[in-house]
């Protein structure tokens, strides 16, 4: 994908092409812009083959968000020209805003060894009225077929399919699964952190907990303590037990819903000047333009002052629930229904095309003092649950 910083007319100004030298290991010879996409724009993303004797084209336009799709165009010279689909967009949703499948686009070809084709692509699942994507990005496969005009066409297309036969045999047990994380050995890979490349200034795990070194605010821009796992599922129960004594205000940690750093619910076990111990919950919800940090309990929440606490929530489809307990204790209900479906795509600060990791759950620390207070953590749950309200998985 060429990018034309002068936007003349179009910041991605077409997909070039130029030779590359296995032996050499380095692109060799001139460079040309072979295909400069349909009226719909920002293409990118090229996958070229060849059959027969065409080369095909393929690419990616409209963005990432709610105009996106996958444009096919061939030649029988690999310089071009390359002439568009008679279709244009072999897969997209952006005129069927009800189909189950949104944001298609970006796709690949893959021939099985029974000779059949398909195409797996990105997508995005939407949920609620607002058509959130809580999941974020996702990859979906279409069966597809070459017509006798040698060309490719989706099966049921260009609209993407919801359910769509492929060989082998479905097992979703482990999808469903609980998965209970500890902390014996080194961190899970399911769990990703923001920016710092030395891990060891904001996590280890050592004598069975996963220990987080309070650093900045989880509204920063630069460094965080955060240790956090996709959302994979749209219902779920999700609690760690946090041992952590704060010794003001400007320390907290515990258990977060995140998107990005103005899109975020936090429970966290906090501190008061005088050093005892509170529950805070911090919101931020990024339809404004910073974000708008709220603390929406009307009285605080002591704590005693030493002893693990127990934090988790519910999400069942847009419904947020927080809890908590001390040690030996059930379970309290903790703060009101909160709307799940902010922690998305579509509200996570770029809501047309730039947004599309979806929502994660995890564990954070922050030391607003720089005292680098330290936040133990026995474990962490995931745990999906079937909901009605869950119309792609129920």
């Amino acid at each position: 994908m060429l990018w034309d910083h002068r936007r003349r007319p179009h910041a991605f100004a077409g997909i070039r092409l130029q030779e590359f030298d296995a032996k050499a290991g380095r692109l060799v010879g001139p460079q040309k812009t072979i295909y400069h996409g349909t009226d719909l724009a920002l293409v990118e993303g090229p996958h070229l083959y060849k059959r027969g004797e065409w080369y095909y084209l393929l690419t990616a336009e409209g963005g990432t968000g709610y105009d996106h799709a996958v444009t096919l165009a061939r030649s029988r010279d690999i310089w071009g020209p390359f002439e568009t689909h008679p279709q244009k967009h072999i897969l997209t949703s952006k005129d069927h805003p009800l189909a189950a499948l949104q944001r298609a686009g970006h796709g690949d070809i893959v021939d099985t060894p029974d000779g059949k084709t398909y195409l797996v692509h990105l997508t995005g699942r939407p949920t609620t009225q607002h058509r959130r994507c809580v999941l974020g990005r996702e990859t979906a496969i279409q069966e597809a077929y070459w017509g006798d005009d040698d060309w490719l066409y989706v099966k049921n297309g260009p609209v993407p399919s919801l359910r769509v036969e492929v060989p082998g045999t479905r097992d979703d047990t482990q999808y469903w699964a609980e998965q209970r994380y500890t902390f014996d050995a080194a961190l899970h890979h399911d769990f990703q952190w923001l920016r710092t490349p030395d891990t060891d200034r904001i996590f280890n795990v050592a004598g069975g907990k996963l220990v987080l070194t309070g650093r900045e605010s989880i509204g920063s821009w630069f460094e965080q303590a955060l240790v956090a796992r996709r959302q994979a599922h749209f219902s779920l129960d999700a609690e760690t037990v946090i041992d952590f004594s704060p010794s003001d205000e400007r320390q907290f940690a515990g258990l977060t819903a995140y998107y990005c750093r103005y899109n975020f619910f936090y429970l966290t076990v906090s501190g008061t000047e005088t050093g005892k111990r509170e529950l805070l919950l911090m919101r931020s919800e990024a339809s404004h333009p910073h974000g708008n940090l709220e603390m929406p309990f009307d009285e605080p929440v002591q704590l005693p002052d030493q002893g693990k606490v127990k934090l988790a929530l519910t999400i069942r489809g847009k419904e947020l629930q927080f809890y908590y307990a001390m040690e030996g204790q059930e379970l309290t209900q903790i703060g009101k229904v909160y709307d799940a479906s902010i922690i998305s795509d579509e509200c996570g600060g770029h809501a047309n095309h730039g947004s599309f990791t979806g929502a994660f759950i995890g564990m954070a620390a922050s030391d607003c003092n720089g005292a680098e207070a330290k936040a133990r953590f026995d474990c962490f749950v995931y745990r999906p649950v079937q909901h009605y309200t869950d119309r792609y998985e129920v």
